[in-house]
């Protein structure tokens, strides 16, 4: 039985959240060429390989090569729903409870409606784990969305695009890439996912940090 540590939820309280300009996201194919270097598309997930990555060393002695890398890996469900204009998701593999973003600016956004329809969700969040890889599958074989950024921490919102799956294989994502949750373009999605067991997590907030969205395109004919 596998126990978890619940983490702080990431979801902004009421209509806290400024209203700032959209700046929207290419929408990419989610290729094996179009993800070299973000991750891997995902044909069998009890296959996939999720890289651990070795904690570092403090100082000029290194860590000792057996150890370091062995706190192995958790999964369980990344459940999303659309509640009028607002997504939100429960990732039980870790304990996380999340507002991953909404159909319309924060302010105008309804959780008894859809105010614009849902042809794109407002991001305001990304974050890496430097402490191994992640895999999100589909359990509905329904369309989905990742926006997804490579690894650096000066990272900028041009850095980002949005990679569309049709829902018949997964992603894994490889350490340090930047991601949010899953964005599906359907009212709901459930996801098995896979992932680093110790779960650290680096963060940028796009209002606060650029004063800005990232409109991530849920509609599959603008995809390049």
């Amino acid at each position: 039985m596998q126990m978890h540590v619940a983490m702080p939820n990431l979801k902004p309280e009421g209509n806290s959240m400024p209203d700032a300009p959209i700046l929207d996201l290419p929408l990419i194919e989610g290729t094996a060429e179009n993800l070299a270097g973000y991750g891997e598309i995902v044909a069998d997930p009890e296959r996939q390989k999720i890289e651990i990555v070795r904690w570092p060393a403090q100082g000029w002695r290194p860590v000792d090569p057996n150890s370091g890398d062995e706190g192995g890996t958790t999964e369980g469900i990344f459940a999303c729903q659309w509640v009028g204009d607002v997504l939100k998701a429960q990732n039980h593999a870790v304990g996380g409870d999340y507002v991953l973003g909404w159909s319309c600016l924060p302010s105008e956004a309804s959780e008894a409606r859809s105010t614009l329809g849902r042809h794109r969700a407002l991001m305001w969040r990304a974050n890496y784990h430097p402490d191994g890889g992640q895999m999100f599958y589909p359990l509905e074989k329904a369309p989905f969305v990742v926006p997804l950024a490579l690894p650096g921490d000066d990272v900028t919102p041009q850095d980002f695009k949005a990679f569309w799956f049709d829902g018949s294989k997964g992603l894994y994502m490889h350490p340090n890439v930047w991601h949010d949750g899953v964005f599906p373009a359907t009212d709901t999605g459930r996801y098995f996912g896979r992932q680093g067991r110790v779960h650290a997590r680096v963060s940028a907030n796009f209002p606060s940090e650029f004063g800005c969205y990232l409109g991530a395109p849920l509609v599959r004919g603008s995809a390049i």
